[in-house]
């Protein structure tokens, strides 16, 4: 299973609010839903995220066995 708690860490070190990924990023809030509760997400939001936060992969998501 994929989850994403990095993202939330992430967020809070670079600055970047939920308000601000879905006022100013455009970032549509159905996708901070699915990411809030680990569901599945495209590569596309993946790849926005590393953009907007300056980041790799490996600071938002991780995999972890079920």
């Amino acid at each position: 299973m994929i989850v994403y708690d990095k993202l939330w860490e992430t967020m809070k070190e670079k600055g970047i609010s939920q308000y601000k990924l879905i006022n100013v990023y455009k970032m549509s809030p159905a996708q901070i839903t699915r990411l809030r509760k680990n569901s599945g997400v495209n590569t596309n939001t993946l790849d926005n995220l590393c953009k907007i936060l300056d980041c790799t992969l490996s600071d938002i998501a991780e995999y972890v066995p079920d």
